[in-house]
């Protein structure tokens, strides 16, 4: 049973509030996004490279470091934190609406999954397990992925009239 009333039920400067929430989030995150492509290239070897570092490259264009330990503990921890509250908000959102129940599910619980994979994978790079770079790609492109449905999900719902 459902107590809880579908978004496009929600009184209009609510839906409002959360669909000008949802613009300034997606701005934060697809930000995040621009800055993992700027020290990555969304590549494997630019992932591996940005957290252990080129110094055995005299040709990098820009020279980087193997990360300290206290700098990967805090990316690791400041991510899973943060983008566990930002999909645990999406995933509510996302629970009041009304799409397929397979769907729903799979928005609701995928990134949580996506969140420890992809940080959990980082932490296994910087140890010296390079190969998971491949595991971080696809997790970090599936958390992208059900990050901008999830969105569109629930500002399609927050436009609807109510039924």
């Amino acid at each position: 049973m459902n107590s809880l009333a579908p978004l496009r039920h929600w009184p209009r400067p609510l839906r409002w509030l959360t669909f000008v929430f949802l613009l300034v989030l997606s701005v934060g995150y697809f930000t995040g996004l621009a800055f993992v492509e700027h020290t990555t290239e969304m590549t494997g070897s630019g992932i591996v490279e940005n957290y252990n570092g080129n110094e055995d490259n005299p040709e990098a264009e820009t020279m980087k470091f193997k990360k300290a330990e206290r700098d990967m503990l805090n990316i690791v921890h400041a991510h899973i934190l943060s983008l566990s509250l930002i999909f645990f908000v999406l995933a509510f959102l996302v629970y009041l609406c009304l799409v397929p129940k397979k769907l729903k599910n799979f928005l609701m619980v995928e990134p949580m999954i996506s969140v420890l994979v992809t940080f959990g994978g980082i932490y296994l790079i910087w140890l010296g397990i390079e190969w998971i770079s491949v595991v971080v790609m696809i997790s970090g492109f599936l958390m992208t992925l059900s990050y901008a449905v999830s969105v569109l999900v629930i500002f399609k719902e927050l436009l609807s009239k109510p039924q």
